[in-house]
């Protein structure tokens, strides 16, 4: 890793931004264009083209040739996982380039970019790619006079529609599987942060992967995204986002083809530290982390945090110290913890929601505080003494806002956390073992942590519940969104 901000700035300045689609061995461009904007200055440094239906249907068109025709199903899942491993050494060979398009389209710290987004990135595509070989079908037993072979295929085409907060990885997680079960793709990157996404599939080609199996099309959501959901040639689509856009395609789905449609939404994560939590100090850094991280930008943020009453006050005051003590400043500064908002509107969703909580009299223990540029940004603020069912509490604000709630009894924290129409993540901080299980059995999260945060590992699933979503990224369950199962009878 490049160790130093002039470093960067260097590498930036000599970078090529891509400009056009990636559609089989084709270039192409339309006729419109979307500016990229770096958030930690307000300033374009390039553009990436407006793509509608007729670059839809160009790369829906060449990601079923490839999938009907070309080698990639065919391949043995030992020649995928040669490619796709190939593919992840070409990652590496281009790091830092990508760790830097990350950070000048969406701000994210490069210190983040580079070891938490392009680890991730990597890792995904390596975890998936040795497990295309070790997976295995079913025969059942059914008696001397039949065979009976239960098999699993590629779905097909399938679209792939990623957010702007974590560009690289959220796109991984849906791609690798994908990939390595022998499915083609068409993604549609947020129009925030193409760039890095284009730079992706060019590598893919450049490390072997063959034309027609990865296709990006960039463009804004109620066109190239809508004309994606639509497509009748599109066999399943797997989107990240939020719980309206996500509901978007559920309705594409059944106006069209009734293709498999695998969600992950929103998050309005419960933190809940009980009074005997087992090291305060670290329950209270990872509370300050998960603000801060990614400027608040994530499904599973804790912007909830459920404190016991006995230790509310200090809890919350130490949490405001940690937030104010923390590095805020230009994001291809090594030494930066926060960056700027991605983005121009997600600023002014951010500022609305805490305008509205002051206007409610909302007790401010942190406040944010101005910083003098023309970006985005915006530092972190914690309100106390929330009501559970204050729209601070209950809608996903996607920011560095923190919602401090009290609670008096175990029943009331499960009661509490729940009260949400959201069901990604939740945590426990508790030294009773036996409370920590009855706790986390009762939380409708798709993950549950004990006494940390944000802690995973490509073995374990992640999605959610309730309006969070459905299916899960991640892990061997991952690979079950892109197969289809087959039932085949053969009498003897």
């Amino acid at each position: 890793m490049i160790e130093t901000l002039q470093g960067w700035q260097k590498l930036v300045s000599t970078l090529s931004l891509p400009t056009t689609h990636v559609i089989g061995s084709d270039r192409p461009s339309s006729p419109e264009k979307i500016p990229v904007i770096n958030p930690a200055t307000g300033k374009e440094v390039g553009n990436v083209p407006r793509g509608t239906k007729v670059e839809i249907d160009l790369a829906v068109a060449e990601a079923r040739r490839a999938f009907d025709h070309g080698p990639w199903p065919k391949f043995s899942p030992r020649e995928r996982k040669e490619h796709l491993l190939k593919f992840a050494n070409k990652i590496e060979e281009h790091r830092d380039e990508l760790a830097a398009l990350v950070t000048l389209e969406m701000g994210k710290p490069i210190s983040d970019s580079w070891a938490i987004e392009l680890r991730a990135l990597i890792r995904t595509i390596q975890w998936f790619a040795e497990f295309a070989d070790k997976t295995y079908d079913e025969t059942p037993q059914v008696g001397e006079d039949a065979l009976a072979l239960i098999t699993r295929e590629p779905v097909g085409v399938v679209g792939v529609v990623t957010p702007w907060n974590f560009p690289l990885t959220l796109t991984a997680w849906k791609i690798a599987p994908a990939l390595a079960v022998g499915c083609t793709l068409v993604i549609k990157p947020s129009e925030i942060s193409s760039l890095s996404v284009l730079r992706l599939a060019e590598l893919a080609l450049e490390s072997g992967i063959p034309t027609g199996v990865i296709n990006v099309v960039t463009g804004i959501g109620p066109e190239a995204g809508k004309e994606l959901g639509m497509h009748n040639d599109v066999d399943a689509l797997a989107f990240t986002g939020s719980t309206a856009t996500g509901r978007q395609f559920l309705h594409y789905a059944a106006d069209s083809n009734l293709k498999h449609v695998w969600l992950e939404l929103g998050g309005k994560s419960a933190n809940i530290v009980f009074e005997d939590a087992p090291d305060m100090e670290a329950a209270a850094q990872a509370a300050a982390w998960g603000i801060r991280f990614n400027s608040g930008q994530m499904c599973t943020a804790p912007t909830r945090l459920l404190l016991h009453r006995s230790i509310a006050k200090t809890f919350t005051d130490r949490v405001a110290q940690i937030l104010k003590e923390i590095k805020i400043g230009d994001p291809f500064d090594p030494s930066t913890q926060m960056g700027p908002i991605a983005s121009a509107g997600q600023l002014s969703r951010i500022k609305m929601y805490v305008e509205s909580a002051r206007s409610r009299n909302l007790e401010e223990t942190l406040k944010s505080s101005s910083i003098e540029s023309d970006g985005f940004w915006f530092t972190p603020t914690v309100f106390s003494g929330v009501s559970p069912d204050d729209v601070l509490a209950q809608e996903e604000i996607f920011g560095p806002v923190l919602a401090v709630i009290t609670f008096e009894t175990e029943e009331e924290a499960i009661q509490i956390a729940n009260n949400s129409v959201y069901g990604l993540a939740a945590a426990i901080w508790t030294s009773n073992l036996s409370r920590a299980h009855k706790v986390s059995r009762k939380l409708k999260a798709g993950t549950v942590w004990v006494n940390c945060y944000e802690e995973g590992d490509m073995t374990v699933p992640f999605g959610g519940m309730k309006r969070s979503g459905n299916g899960r990224d991640k892990s061997i369950h991952a690979l079950e969104k892109y197969l289809e199962m087959k039932t085949t009878w053969v009498q003897l």
